[in-house]
């Protein structure tokens, strides 16, 4: 395995108190400050017999709800035990593909809708359910309605991570699903962000006039923003390059003509670059104050990112090899840290202490 060496923007913020040399990772070269974050502590470990877990929400009462990619069942967490819902119907499990992202709707209090991005007998798609009951009742899992579709899909580079933003809009991440053709096209659905109302239609203001947001994307993984309202994700590269990028509207990240940060003329610069893909593969993001949080799959590890206005500084690597594969990073009303283990079969649940 190549030595890890992080390209990376200038990180200037204050300084934070040092955080316990629980695994630093490799801290890789570059222009960059590390910046001392506090360490993340575990809390426990939920052993809840999951079977492949792609996504996680949290309902206001702070049920988690989680998605299996290959059963395509939903689940619901509470006193630390796993229910399953129901089974999404249509779902057409395969390789990457099958049930993947949740996204609760930002009016759930009032239309009760479960977002979910799956993958269909001929394409990828996005779809809603309504998900009744309040309390410790049982809940209900109503049929699934598609709100977007035609998204194609292929035994890998499905995307699949879904989520509502600050302006109340759906944001989409899509793969190029070996359709290399697709994501420097705007008028193709493949190597895309996705910008949605919430039936469905391109969103108001979209810079093509259709859904695409940004372009040039190989296989977008994760959406977040930050406390400014910034969206960045995470995405995985060919072999060499994994991603972190800051979005911006129309801007083009240059798959497949360039990866990472090249400065090439007409191409959006990543943020953050892992040169190797088996240090990272960076999946769920989680971004909370001026921190962001990702999980790797082939790195195996949680890291944990600086960010600075429009740049992200060092990142530094916890639990490296203990958990295995982390699929998603979700952050709970009480203010903790969900870590979903992916491939483990079953696979569990880790939750960090809350963050200050």
């Amino acid at each position: 395995m190549s030595c890890l060496c992080l390209a990376l923007a200038a990180c200037t913020g204050p300084p934070r108190p040092p955080a316990p040399a629980t695994d630093t990772g490799t801290p890789g070269t570059g222009p960059g400050t590390a910046v001392a974050l506090p360490a993340p502590e575990v809390q426990e470990r939920l052993d809840l017999q999951l079977d492949t877990p792609w996504s996680a929400v949290f309902l206001p009462d702070g049920t988690a709800v989680i998605s299996e990619r290959d059963t395509a069942l939903i689940k619901v967490v509470r006193d630390g035990r796993a229910t399953a819902l129901g089974k999404v119907p249509g779902v057409v499990p395969g390789g990457e593909g099958g049930l993947l992202g949740l996204a609760l709707s930002p009016d759930f209090g009032t239309d009760h809708y479960l977002y979910a991005y799956v993958t269909a007998q001929d394409d990828n798609r996005v779809v809603r359910l309504t998900l009744n009951g309040t309390g410790d009742g049982p809940l209900a899992l109503g049929r699934p309605e598609t709100v977007f579709s035609g998204i194609p899909k292929a035994e890998t580079h499905n995307g699949g991570r879904i989520r509502f933003g600050p302006d109340g809009l759906l944001y989409v991440g899509t793969g190029d699903a070996q359709r290399r053709e697709q994501p420097q096209d705007p008028n193709a659905l493949g190597g895309k962000i996705l910008r949605l109302t919430p039936d469905g239609r391109p969103a108001p203001g979209n810079p093509f006039g259709n859904a695409v947001y940004s372009l040039g994307h190989r296989n977008v993984q994760g959406l977040a923003w930050d406390g400014s309202g910034r969206l960045w994700a995470s995405e995985f590269g060919p072999d060499v390059d994994d991603e972190l990028n800051l979005i911006l509207p129309g801007a083009n990240y240059g798959w497949p003509e360039v990866t990472g940060a090249p400065h090439r003329a007409g191409f959006q610069d990543a943020k953050l670059v892992w040169p190797s893909t088996q240090d990272a593969s960076p999946t769920g993001l989680e971004i909370t104050g001026r921190t962001a949080y990702l999980g790797a799959l082939h790195g195996e590890r949680l890291w944990v990112v600086p960010l600075n206005g429009t740049e992200a500084g060092r990142p530094v690597a916890y639990f490296t090899g203990k958990y295995g594969r982390i699929r998603d990073v979700i952050l709970a009303p009480n203010r903790r840290l969900w870590l979903l283990t992916n491939g483990q079969n079953p696979d569990f649940a880790v939750i960090l202490r809350p963050l200050p």
